[in-house]
């Protein structure tokens, strides 16, 4: 990757590019694969190489990939790969005018119902998994009294924790340890209620 660390979007521009549902999925299977070609993005996502490559020229058009090295014998094939370790973006940042608060949403939402999408295919292929991965998988609720500055420590907390865990098995891959490893999903939401 070009860069270490989240790229935080604040443009309502960007925002709205990355907040395309074939766009969402191609940036998650392009994070996931670190490099990847149209070619083979296409087959993932199930779309012509033709529709995903147009959708990647977006994504780099605002900057959330770029090209990358060419890999492998056929140099005509255009390789590309995330700008940063992760995208993150924010309400605050889009307050102040209520079509920027509105793409917030939208884009939260999508980026939501995708999220779901992805538990309820591990839901529905189960039984594809071993025992182990079954075992080791979980899905919660935690519930608790805090204040702002208290849920905003505990975002801080988790993603310390989260990072530790991505960077040990990165480092673990790049030491050619893939046995066993597959990729994980943790979706975290901290959020305010009222009943």
């Amino acid at each position: 990757m070009a860069s270490q660390g989240n790229r935080r979007i604040t443009d309502v521009g960007t925002l709205k590019a990355f907040g395309h549902p074939l766009r969402m999925k191609l940036y998650r299977a392009l994070y996931i694969a670190r490099t990847a070609t149209a070619s083979q993005l296409a087959d993932q996502v199930d779309e012509a190489v033709s529709l995903v490559s147009y959708h990647l020229r977006k994504l780099a058009a605002h900057g959330l990939i770029e090209e990358a090295e060419a890999q492998g014998r056929d140099g005509r094939e255009r390789w590309w790969r995330p700008t940063s370790d992760g995208i993150t973006y924010g309400r605050a940042d889009f307050e102040g005018a209520p079509e920027r608060v509105a793409v917030h949403q939208a884009v939260t939402r999508l980026l939501l119902d995708q999220r779901a999408e992805l538990h309820r295919g591990y839901l529905d292929a189960q039984s594809a998994w071993s025992p182990e991965w079954n075992q080791a998988a979980f899905s919660g609720e935690y519930m608790a009294s805090l204040t702002a500055a208290e849920l905003k420590e505990l975002d801080q907390e988790l993603g310390a924790v989260l990072g530790r865990f991505k960077e040990r098995g990165e480092a673990a891959a790049a030491a050619g340890d893939t046995e066993g490893r597959e990729h994980v999903a943790v979706h975290l939401s901290g959020f305010p209620f009222r009943v």
